[in-house]
């Protein structure tokens, strides 16, 4: 299983064979498949899902994926889900440093780390300096896993293909899909949102109109590739919160075959257009969204995935960072590279903020008088920082406010703003 291709598009129908003629002509479970193979549909959406939002793809694979034992109940390690109710949500502000990388070997899994959620999705970090063993595979029934590279590259071997991510890159892996991820380097560092709503999606354009935000064919799905290999296998399943695991006697990376709509993809957040100000005030950041969630209520997103990518800032008489604020959403925000313009120091790559309901925020006292005097030349900026935005308050885990790397004077940042009301004469 070491092919490296791609097909290209987002929310299209894909059909893709390792071998030649693997896949079946006319019918999507013939009597005989080819090759011998056994067809099988990986259905991501409920069957009677409305045409557009519908998701599937049919696998043909050497062994069917039901050729298993009972599965039994492991460790959770640090891994949460909803209902989060370790500790309580609250109004304050929070912010942490980078998460240490181990120093024992941990591979993907057991480097997960749960920071908070609430009953749609739920935000974790991966912390890894091995790569998985040949003889273990993960698939999270539970959710969709959009993964975030900020240190370190990784190398995701999944039942329709193989896919590569760096940092600059996300990958998304569909909920049920089975994978293993190699570390490509020493060490390897990243987000997770674990979407358990709605599958995610392109947002509409509106009045954007045909181009704009990240476009349908600069999103990567991997051409078939699969591993023949007969000996035991460990799978390793979040289902309903918890980690449960059983062993099979193949790999059940063993997709000879696929088409369909249902399936792991890559994006470069380099090739994302960005749409901006060109004549005065801030935008709102909706316009950085890549991709959302979407909930029963027109607007309000159960996630979105939203960037702030390098680009040019250019407005008049304007104050350009984003504003101080508060918002129905709740918002955690993690940095991928650079110093992000709202905080030059505190909020560093690796790092993470969470901002709640209502919850006051905006730059802080440095970064708004820097802006409050700048010039009116245009601003380049090249910092990558990113934020999930959910309609549900983010209950934190006990772990996140326990761990060291939460900054205890996040609070402080805001401190020292003078008072500069004068009344008119």
């Amino acid at each position: 299983m070491s092919e490296l291709r791609y097909l290209t598009g987002f929310g299209n129908e894909f059909a893709t064979e390792a071998v030649a003629g693997a896949l079946p002509q006319g019918q999507n479970s013939p009597k005989q498949p080819p090759l011998g193979l056994y067809a099988e549909q990986l259905s991501g959406t409920p069957f009677t899902a409305p045409r557009a939002a519908n998701r599937r793809s049919w696998l043909y694979r050497i062994r069917p994926s039901a050729m298993h034992g009972a599965f039994k109940r492991i460790d959770d390690g640090m891994i949460s889900s909803a209902p989060f109710v370790e500790a309580e949500a609250s109004p304050n502000r929070l912010r942490w440093d980078p998460l240490p990388l181990p120093t024992a070997p941990t591979d993907f899994v057991s480097g997960l780390v749960t920071i908070c959620g609430n009953a749609g999705m739920a935000v974790h970090q991966y912390l890894a300096n091995r790569s998985m063993a040949a003889d273990k595979v993960f698939a999270d029934a539970d959710g969709e896993l959009l993964l975030v590279p900020q240190e370190g590259g990784i190398r995701l071997a999944t039942e329709l293909g193989i896919l590569e991510a760096s940092p600059g890159q996300i990958a998304v892996i569909p909920r049920g899909v089975r994978f293993r991820v190699k570390v490509l380097g020493a060490t390897a560092r990243g987000y997770v949102c674990e979407n358990t709503g709605a599958l995610l999606r392109l947002p509409e354009l509106g009045p954007i109109g045909a181009n704009g935000l990240a476009n349908t064919r600069d999103f990567e799905t991997p051409v078939a590739a699969f591993e023949e290999h007969d000996g035991k296998v460990e799978l390793v399943q979040k289902f309903a919160g918890h980690l449960w695991a059983t062993v099979l006697d193949h790999s059940p990376l063993d997709v000879v075959a696929w088409h369909g709509d249902y399936a792991p993809y890559r994006y470069d957040l380099g090739r994302f257009n960005t749409i901006n100000t060109v004549s005065f005030d801030h935008i709102d950041p909706s316009i950085f969204t890549v991709l959302t969630s979407p909930s029963e209520i027109g607007g309000t997103a159960n996630v979105d995935f939203v960037i702030f990518p390098p680009r040019w800032s250019v407005a008049e008489h304007s104050f350009r960072p984003p504003w101080f604020h508060r918002n129905v959403m709740n918002e955690y925000m993690g940095l991928i590279r650079g110093a992000y313009e709202a905080k030059p120091s505190g909020f560093v790559p690796g790092g993470a903020s969470l901002h709640n309901s209502f919850s006051a925020h905006g730059p802080d006292r440095e970064s708004w008088q820097a802006a409050s005097a700048a010039s009116e030349a245009p601003q380049r900026l090249d910092s990558l920082a990113f934020m999930f935005e959910t309609r549900a308050v983010l209950a934190p885990t006990r772990f996140a406010l326990e761990t060291p790397a939460l900054q205890k004077d996040y609070d402080s940042v805001w401190a020292g703003f003078e008072k500069k009301f004068r009344r008119p004469s």
